[in-house]
């Protein structure tokens, strides 16, 4: 019984809460910028770059030339699709970006709540008071 017991304290705890919270987002998270990437990005780049789609970008090792990818994979020939590999690239460097924008929020954030204010200190300086102490002594007479 002290395992389960154990293993449902283990399971309960915060971090492990969090972590699943953020799997869940992160698988989330990635889903729209698969989207972004497949949807928006590549496109603009396809027609930059003579209108086809990245994902069709291919070079045949058997050096043959084929007109289309699926020609190539018909033939059983291949293939290097290095489109894939650009596609699986700019996904990474938007995810990269994404998430440094929210680190770099996340830490002014906590730099924010961390940063005391410095309150200037109410009452007489050091100086202030060494200068009354001085005054004082002198009115009592204990000067030299």
């Amino acid at each position: 019984m002290s395992f389960i017991k154990d293993f449902k304290a283990f399971m309960l705890k915060g971090d492990i809460i969090a972590l699943a919270t953020a799997v869940v987002i992160g698988a989330a998270f990635n889903k729209i910028i698969a989207s972004v990437v497949a949807d928006v990005i590549m496109p603009i780049i396809g027609l930059m770059t003579g209108g086809t789609a990245f994902t069709k970008k291919f070079i045949s090792l058997d050096g043959v030339s084929y007109e289309t990818l699926e020609a190539a994979r018909e033939a059983e020939a291949a293939v290097i699709t290095y489109g894939n590999l650009l596609d699986t690239i700019i996904n990474f460097i938007i995810v990269a970006f994404f998430i440094f924008l929210v680190l770099r929020a996340y830490e002014k954030t906590k730099k924010e709540k961390e940063a005391p204010k410095l309150v200037e200190p109410k009452g007489p300086s050091q100086e202030e008071l060494l200068t009354q102490i001085r005054d004082e002594l002198k009115k009592q007479g204990n000067t030299p």
